[in-house]
């Protein structure tokens, strides 16, 4: 038996830069021993980032007070008890209740939370609380390092197959606390429990076969290979590397290895641990299988289980791939997962600087989700377990000692570290990743910014340099939606603010400089991938909520589109829904009142408008999976072959093609095409698909076109008018290789392998242009070309541009 959190919550670096990139060594830092493999951009030290007036800060303080407030003798009080020692505090409740077998997780939240604070504001009364829980928890250590606030005989009941709430769960929250406490309060008596911790995890392990310590791994075992990965990288102690790698869960990384999204059904707070373990793993031994397994996690998370505000899962658990419209209820979204999609996301920026989509997604979630989990409200920022995204939502907020969830104490972690992602470094490059009023002192170059914004409220910020200069490679993150986004610099617009990117504005500053960005911002609909009717409206990149006060809804309510118009006030529109008029709000700002985050919209085409496996094994049908009606028939002696997964068809290059229906692109506009092709020659001007009426008016891809590289291209006046995008080379033979186009307005971009190699921004051109197109060959060109030689699998056609990360995950 698995404990449901639900059925409770009813009843009841190495080097110091390497431990920065690792999150947990955001302020002065101790000496640490290793340097972490692979990454090259760190965060600044808390101590040298202030947050000013704004939201941010404001969550902060309330925070700060509950952790000034919280009485840390009813936290040890089961600590103590379960030393045998006395105790006559007043027992907490909820998941800290003496009776339940979780107890002790919110300690090591409030370790942490503590660490982070005094790190961030200097707080005397924070650091001293802090001193003063380590050295009480060190009383109630065991002599054989064992510290936990229940009996160790919950292991024996893991280790045999009896039914037990998570003891490891509870045992890395404590470890992490304390590992915090050394590394960011200097508390060098922490290290020294810790390693103790550590040193018991090792010796229970190792006595376990591997089969055993699978077994173990079937309950939730948080973010041991995280704190462990951490530890090592502090101490350098290889004892405590080996003890994390036996955490390293084999029926859910192995398929993350071999790109299988095998995630539906399983609890999502359980896995996003792993795989934060796993990127840390990869940091401190370099080995590639970690970083594909979290790279690969990360892009389907996003692209196949994600909702609009940032969140997954529904009940706790993964849904199948894409199922959002089906998926909306009172627990969705719970907020814990999406700190750990923070941490990670984190942790692969620093490993992959090139991508802004990671820093796109830390925006998205922090301002939709992190922001409104407290309520501003309440003296002491009580905040949200669930964040319901059913028709009539209501959110619900924890207390003082009668909830400690693991959001209770994840929340007081997220409000004590907003200022850890707002500006990286490496060399002399400086990060602006997001948009919040803050002031940088980067002690190592003797300058200081200051950022002054009210975003989003106004969809701009300014960069002040407020003293010391030199030269700075200054990196603006550009976010995806800010489509015409405009930079000065000291009232010079500066070329190349593209969308989903990183401008980078590269001189020698002095104390006075400017750079002023203007981020516009539209109505935008984003629909779900299951249901084109289900959509949710953003501004810019901030989900907009319908405010229904106290009025119920049993259903999604009907909105149109048309109808929503700007008031008076930032951020807030109004509209018509089920014939009435509603107001449209931020959802960070919704609070003590039904909502509706998702709509009913006017039906639209569906999204997936032919999708061919092709893993039949007999006939000349080719069937779409998509749903859509749009079966592809074999001809010229095409033939069923292995594939790359299941089966594939194989044209011989003679003269094999699959025809697709008529009509299957009328009155597209956007579009991605994608599949999988292995040649096994190379023709030139060859076809994987060819989409037309003939040589005037088509769309195409060419594995190879004359000019020897690989190539889109779109025309209604044939050959002389195309409209061209061409990768460097062309496709290789021999080998499965993926390849994409999308189009979105005039960006067309083409993939290979899921990376961008090449774009046209000019493609004014669309498939509706080409009329009722009757030719729509697979394989076959539209003139005298060679047929393909090669086979293909998995071919998809969508009347939307993927992407980049849904490209990924393809």
């Amino acid at each position: 038996m698995t404990f449901d959190r639900r059925d409770f919550i009813k009843v009841a670096g190495g080097t110091v830069a390497g431990l920065i990139a690792a999150g947990i060594v955001p302020a002065t830092a101790n000496a640490a021993a290793r340097t972490d493999f692979g990454v090259s951009v760190f965060p600044f030290p808390l101590s040298q980032v202030t947050l000013l007036d704004g939201p941010f800060r404001s969550n902060m303080g309330r925070t700060a007070s509950y952790l000034s407030f919280v009485d840390a003798d009813r936290l040890l009080h089961t600590f103590r008890l379960n030393a045998g020692l006395a105790s006559s505090a007043t027992p907490c409740g909820g998941w800290e209740s003496p009776t339940t077998e979780l107890r002790g997780h919110s300690t090591g939240h409030l370790l942490t939370a503590l660490a982070q604070s005094y790190a961030n504001t200097g707080t005397a009364a924070h650091k001293t609380k802090g001193d003063y829980l380590v050295a009480e928890l060190a009383k109630c250590q065991k002599a054989n390092g064992y510290l936990s606030a229940f009996p160790e005989s919950f292991f024996d009941r893991l280790e045999s197959g009896q039914s037990v709430w998570a003891p490891y769960y509870t045992i890395h929250k404590i470890m992490a606390g304390l590992l915090d406490q050394y590394l960011l309060a200097g508390n060098a008596q922490a290290l020294t429990v810790v390693q103790r911790m550590a040193a018991w995890v090792n010796t229970r392990t190792a006595r376990l076969t591997t089969a055993q310590m699978q077994a173990s791994l079937q309950t939730e075992f948080g973010g041991m290979p995280e704190v462990l990965a951490n530890l090592y990288q502090a101490t350098g102690d290889a004892a405590v590397l080996t003890t994390a790698q036996r955490f390293d869960h084999a029926v859910i990384l192995n398929p993350l290895a071999n790109r299988q999204d095998q995630l539906a059904g399983k609890h999502a707070n359980t896995q996003i641990p792993k795989i934060i373990g796993a990127i840390r793993e990869y940091h401190a031994t370099g080995t590639q299988r970690y970083r594909d397994i979290a790279t690969y996690f990360w892009d389907i998370v996003l692209a196949r289980h994600s909702y609009v505000i940032g969140g997954n899962s529904n009940g706790e658990y993964f849904q199948q791939p894409d199922a959002i419209a089906s998926q909306l209820s009172d627990t969705t979204c719970e907020v814990c997962n999406t700190y750990n999609m923070l941490k990670l996301g984190r942790q692969l920026f620093f490993t992959d600087p090139t991508r802004a989509d990671y820093l796109d997604y830390y925006e998205k979630a922090l301002f939709n989700q992190v922001l409104g989990q407290q309520d501003p409200q309440s003296a002491h920022g009580f905040v949200t377990y669930y964040t319901p995204l059913r028709a009539g939502g209501h959110k619900t907020y924890s207390n003082d000692y009668n909830d400690f969830t693991c959001d209770h104490g994840s929340g007081m972690e997220s409000n004590t570290k907003y200022a850890d992602t707002i500006y990286f470094f490496s060399g002399e490059t400086l990060y602006v990743n997001l948009f919040i009023a803050s002031q940088l002192n980067w002690a190592a170059r003797g300058i200081s910014v200051r950022q002054d914004t009210t975003f989003p409220e106004q969809a701009s910020t300014r960069l002040t340099i407020t003293a010391g200069g030199g030269h700075i490679a200054l990196k603006i993150r550009i976010p995806s939606w800010a489509s015409g986004a405009q930079v000065r610099v000291n009232g010079a617009v500066q070329a190349g603010a593209t969308p989903g990117s990183y401008l980078t504005i590269d001189r020698t500053w002095a104390t006075g400089d400017t750079v002023d960005v203007t981020l516009p911002m539209a109505i935008t609909l984003e629909r779900t991938p299951d249901n084109a009717q289900v959509q949710a409206v953003k501004y810019g990149g901030i989900v907009l909520a319908g405010q229904y006060g106290s009025a119920t809804l049993s259903a999604l309510p009907t909105l149109d589109p048309a109808t929503i118009a700007p008031t008076s006030t930032p951020l807030q529109f109004t509209a018509r829904a089920n014939g009435a008029n509603v107001t449209l709000a931020p959802f960070y700002k919704t609070h003590h009142q039904n909502y509706a985050v998702y709509w009913s919209v006017t039906a639209a085409r569906p999204p997936l408008l032919a999708w061919y496996r092709f893993d039949e094994t007999t006939g000349t049908t080719a069937a779409d999976a998509s749903g859509s009606g749009n079966p592809g028939t074999l001809s010229g002696g095409t033939t069923w072959v292995a594939g790359r997964t299941g089966n594939a068809v194989n044209l011989a290059g003679s003269n094999g093609y699959v025809r697709l229906p008529n009509g299957v692109l009328s009155g597209v506009g956007d579009f991605t095409v994608a599949c999988w092709v292995r040649l096994t020659t190379l023709s030139a001007w060859s076809r994987i698909f060819d989409f037309g009426t003939g040589a005037t008016a088509n769309m195409f891809l060419t594995p190879s076109s004359g000019s020897g590289t690989a190539r889109f291209a779109i025309t209604t006046g044939g050959s002389g008018a195309e409209q061209r995008v061409d990768a460097p080379s062309a496709l290789p033979t021999g080998v499965w290789t993926h390849v994409a186009v999308t189009l979105s307005g005039n960006l067309c971009i083409l993939y290979v392998n899921r990376a961008e190699v090449a774009r046209n921004a000019a493609v004014t051109l669309r498939p509706s242009g080409l009329g009722a197109t009757t030719a729509n060959y697979l394989g076959r060109s539209q003139y005298a070309d060679p047929y393909l030689n090669g086979q293909l699998d998995d071919f998809r056609l969508y009347s939307r541009a993927l992407s980049a990360a849904e490209i990924r995950a393809l």
